[in-house]
């Protein structure tokens, strides 16, 4: 393992490619690489035991930071502190960040418990969940077309390294829902099965939809069944990212 390389001009090929990874959501999905930042996140990746493509650090931060990040990926960079800055989509850098390749299996697995996501629009809403189903026994993860990047920062940011955990299948069409052989369990603000009465299934997969207009009427028509959260407080509906931790909650004390 060679020492870290300093890099310091702004249009250098590796620093535009990281200023993408970091601002732009979909960059990921171009380059089949993407961007996490801190060392949360950089440890979690690590302890899932993924080697990064290259490691970056802040020039400041080598002392702080070197012994343990400097000699885990494949090239090891530093930036001064004011061009870590300019690719950052922090308001507050890390100082840290590694850039990871995407993982190449992307099918759907048949068979293991999932949580399909319909259209959700917000990326933090699409991390979030992702925790919930690392958690609660969800290993995969079926984001169909429509639905926040699974691998943006953001939505990395809100898994808090879930993503490291799950298998995720991200852009699917809603036929290949076709080959999960599972239950599919629809959730609804307001039709179906109350959720505290429900018998549910195991495996299964629960069917979150968009944050306004909820799961789409075409894979209500596929659902087994679908279920609803009580409300006794009067709300209309709940964040998807809060009923999707109830629901997985729910299947988890089930089995």
């Amino acid at each position: 393992m060679t020492g870290p390389v300093l890099i310091t001009a702004r249009d250098n090929p590796l620093v535009k490619e990281l200023r993408k990874l970091s601002q732009d959501g979909s960059a990921y999905r171009k380059s089949g690489r993407c961007w996490i930042e801190g060392d949360h996140l950089a440890r979690a990746a690590l302890q899932r035991g993924l080697q990064p493509a290259a490691a970056v650090l802040a020039e400041s931060a080598w002392t702080r930071l070197g012994p343990e990040f400097g000699s885990v990926a494949r090239k090891t960079v530093l930036l001064p502190d004011a061009l870590f800055e300019s690719i950052s989509g922090l308001e507050s850098p890390a100082q840290l960040g590694l850039v990871l390749d995407l993982p190449e299996e992307v099918g759907v697995r048949p068979g293991q418990a999932a949580v399909v996501l319909d259209r959700v629009q917000d990326a933090g809403n699409v991390g979030s969940i992702l925790r919930s189903a690392a958690a609660f026994g969800f290993s995969q993860v079926i984001a169909l077309k429509g639905t926040a990047a699974l691998w943006s920062p953001k939505a990395m940011r809100a898994g808090m390294g879930a993503h490291f955990a799950l298998h995720l299948v991200d852009g699917a069409e809603q036929a290949a829902l076709d080959t999960l052989g599972l239950p599919l369990l629809a959730t609804s603000s307001h039709e179906g099965e109350p959720l505290h009465h429900a018998q549910l299934p195991w495996p299964c997969a629960w069917v979150l939809g968009h944050e306004g207009q909820g799961v789409s009427p075409g894979l209500m028509a596929r659902a087994t069944r679908s279920v609803r959260i009580a409300q006794p407080g009067g709300e209309e509906s709940l964040n998807v990212a809060a009923a999707a931790a109830i629901c997985l909650h729910a299947s988890a004390t089930a089995r």
